[in-house]
């Protein structure tokens, strides 16, 4: 019992060492976690235990300063986890958890530093078709404290799945709410065009759809795709230069099509772009990932001063 919690104090202690040597730079992720709810509702059946384990396992491997996750269910999910990591040495102390209209799964976020402003969105609508909707999962927006001298702001997000309903096409759905966002991002930058803030979630469409494309935005605002890959060894260009390199970006794995796709993000404003460090920037790889979740997350490490 002794050697294991000194083992974890090391451990935190490792994590806060780049700090104290004042190589100050830290870690933003993303994760759709698949349904870590505690009771089942429908079609979402109760996390197993080895399903959360391996999320455990997987983040502990990768240690983010700040983490948003998607599909988590009951608040008591979200401290559960919390304090399966912190078992692990990772210590997580502030949370933000965002009811949206969707009962069963949410949008979280966790983090190292403390958070100086909270501001979920809930109750986000629209029209189409002449009927009202709401966004199923809200955004998470908060203001996070990294140091005296750097803050930045988080946007998470889970847009409108691809499983169609009868109301209405979800690819128009999509659209809408990713407006919504993209609402919330233009009034930030609105009133400081050098803002630091992070866009990140599951936008459940590829990066040339309509929707992530109104999220990204255009002109002097536009967003910075990180586009974090697998560190196996990748660093030759497109042959066409106008398209990404092929590096495995890949985040979704569906089973129905047997078909891998980047559907999670993590984005950037101008302002922060420029603390991006990119060699830093990741999707961690481990094995049998697939039993915590079908998605894979995304992880991007920036320098905490304004460059």
């Amino acid at each position: 019992m002794r050697k294991n919690r000194a083992l974890n104090l090391w451990v935190v202690i490792a994590g806060f060492l780049p700090f104290l040597a004042g190589a100050a730079t830290f870690r933003v992720a993303t994760y759709n976690l698949e349904n870590y709810v505690l009771q089942g509702s429908g079609t979402r059946e109760v996390k197993s235990d080895a399903a959360k384990a391996k999320i455990t396992e997987g983040i502990l491997a990768f240690r983010p300063d700040v983490l948003a996750v998607q599909e988590i269910g009951s608040e008591e999910a979200l401290q559960e986890l919390r304090s399966a990591l912190k078992d692990g040495g990772l210590d997580l102390p502030n949370w933000e958890y965002v009811r949206g209209f969707d009962t069963n799964v949410h949008v979280a976020v966790l983090s190292r530093f403390p958070f100086v402003a909270r501001r979920p969105h809930t109750n986000e609508n629209y029209l189409l078709g002449g009927r009202r909707f709401r966004v199923s999962r809200g955004f998470a927006e908060v203001e996070i404290k990294v140091s005296d001298a750097y803050s930045f702001t988080l946007l998470a997000a889970h847009l409108k799945s691809k499983r169609q309903l009868f109301a209405a096409d979800e690819a128009e759905m999509r659209v809408e709410e990713a407006k919504l966002l993209r609402g919330k991002i233009d009034a930030i930058l609105a009133a400081n065009a050098r803002a630091n803030v992070v866009v990140l979630g599951d936008f459940n469409d590829t990066h040339d759809s309509a929707s992530t494309k109104a999220v990204i935005g255009r002109g002097k605002h536009k967003l910075l795709d990180t586009r974090p890959a697998e560190r196996n060894g990748d660093d030759a260009p497109n042959p066409n230069p106008a398209w990404e390199p092929r590096n495995i970006t890949w985040t979704h794995y569906f089973g129905k099509n047997d078909s891998y796709s980047r559907i999670d993000y993590l984005l950037v404003s101008p302002g922060m772009a420029k603390e991006w460090i990119e060699k830093e920037s990741y999707i961690p790889t481990l094995a049998n990932w697939g039993l915590g979740s079908d998605h894979r997350p995304l992880l991007a490490t920036f320098e905490a001063k304004d460059l």
